[in-house]
């Protein structure tokens, strides 16, 4: 199927309007008019029949335009039951025997009929008057010839104004193409930067409103992309950093055994630096591909199920109490169900406890709340505060404290909470600081 442009949907639009119309024309126009001018003919009937009974009522100046034209148009016939036809224009036979049967018929002083003879159509008003000599039918009639004329007439000078208002309908058609066609063309060629990577100038588009919220979205896009190309080049820059100290450890520890030289005191130590540096290059490495993952998932394909706050929790309490034995973990509503993904709410928790175990003095707590229709995960420990000034940033990525390590552990816990539809918070307690998770039930 071949598709068309712009330019040419426009003149669909306005062709195919215009086609409309007319065919609504063509089909009630001729109704409608024929309508409305029968019931003129009747009232036009009536009102020389009126004339004609008692042309006294009448002044001799009064509507003469009209009047001239129904005397021209309207003929008269009176009947009586007792003596047939009185007087009045001859009629054929057959429209006479219709015209009879309907005036004896008629129940009502007056009556509005309709006949068809030779291909036309008779229009004709029946006048009952009572005399002395008894029921005395007034009839008067008209040819439906005065209506066609009329028709073709307005026909006729409907067709011209159809015709001009066609010619006269390219003018905005025209200034309707330029109208679209220039925002849309100014945004392709935004858009064609764009694809080049180009997105330093900035899109605004004053006037139209619609065009003007489309403008405005455009540079909310622009806006997101250069965010999000930022982070990029940061998380890059800083991945690098953060893998190039221990390749250049390792390497160097490497070449120093090859060549026979020990840093340390033996070729053991040695061996346990590469390998502690591997272990934090791998750390660093599942941590960046981690993050990288979750902020390519959506929330909509979260894998959902029920969890048990204690059975997270007293797994990382058996686990992180062998690093640090001088530490005390305290768990708090062990027994808090709610759902998530728990691979993910466990990787939050951890994260939160490695974090912890680097400032801690003597305390680790993990707690968790119900509080409306929301639950409140909270890990604090007792170590020293956290600046002002770091508190903002806390959970920005590769913004590492005075122990940190990484910088990523904080960032994921933030993704994570986020896909649940949640957020966390950092406070600086009176004996600590807590990081508290808000997720939804």
């Amino acid at each position: 199927m071949k598709k068309v442009n712009l330019t040419q949907r426009i003149w669909l639009s306005f062709i195919s309007l215009i086609l409309l119309v007319g065919l609504l024309l063509v089909v009630v126009y001729p109704i409608s008019v024929k309508s409305t001018l029968t019931a003129e003919m009747y009232r036009i009937i009536e009102k020389e029949q009126e004339r004609y009974t008692a042309p006294s009522e009448y002044q001799p100046e009064a509507d003469f335009n009209e009047r001239r034209d129904a005397e021209r148009l309207v003929m008269h016939l009176f009947l009586a039951k007792e003596y047939g036809r009185l007087q009045g224009e001859p009629v054929p036979f057959e429209v006479f025997i219709e015209m009879k049967d309907r005036a004896y018929k008629q129940m009502t002083d007056y009556g509005s009929y309709e006949l068809t003879y030779d291909n036309s159509t008779l229009f004709y008003v029946v006048k009952k008057i009572d005399t002395y000599m008894g029921e005395v039918y007034h009839i008067s009639y008209m040819w439906d010839s005065y209506r066609d004329q009329m028709v073709n007439q307005l026909w006729e000078r409907l067709l011209y104004i159809l015709i001009l208002a066609s010619l006269l309908s390219l003018i905005p058609a025209f200034w309707l193409k330029n109208y679209l066609r220039q925002p849309l063309t100014i945004l392709g060629n935004h858009f064609e930067q764009i694809a080049n990577r180009n997105w330093q100038e900035p899109f605004e588009w004053r006037g139209d409103q619609d065009f003007q919220k489309l403008s405005f979205q455009f540079e909310q896009m622009r806006q997101n992309l250069i965010n999000y190309d930022k982070a990029q080049k940061t998380f890059i820059q800083h991945a690098s950093h953060e893998l190039k100290t221990p390749i250049m450890v390792v390497k160097s520890y490497a070449k120093s055994v090859k060549d026979g030289i020990f840093p340390q005191d033996n070729i053991e130590q040695a061996m346990d630096v590469i390998i502690e540096e591997s272990n934090r290059m791998e750390k660093r490495v599942k941590d960046m591909l981690y993050y990288t993952k979750l902020d390519s998932i959506k929330e909509e394909i979260i894998h959902r199920e029920e969890i048990i706050f204690g059975s997270i929790a007293y797994q990382l309490q058996e686990r992180y109490r062998v690093q640090r034995n001088d530490l005390s973990f305290i768990i708090e509503g062990a027994e808090v169900t709610f759902y998530g993904d728990k691979e993910q709410v466990q990787i939050l928790l951890e994260n939160l406890v490695e974090n912890a175990l680097r400032y801690a003095q003597a305390t680790i707590t993990m707690k968790a709340l119900i509080v409306n229709d929301t639950i409140e995960i909270t890990v604090s420990n007792d170590g020293e505060h956290i600046p002002s000034k770091e508190l903002r940033h806390i959970f920005t990525p590769f913004r590492k404290g005075n122990k940190g390590q990484f910088g990523l552990g904080l960032a994921i816990v933030k993704r994570i909470a986020e896909l649940h539809g949640g957020y966390p918070t950092v406070i600086n307690e009176e004996n600590g600081v807590s990081f508290k998770i808000y997720l939804p039930l």
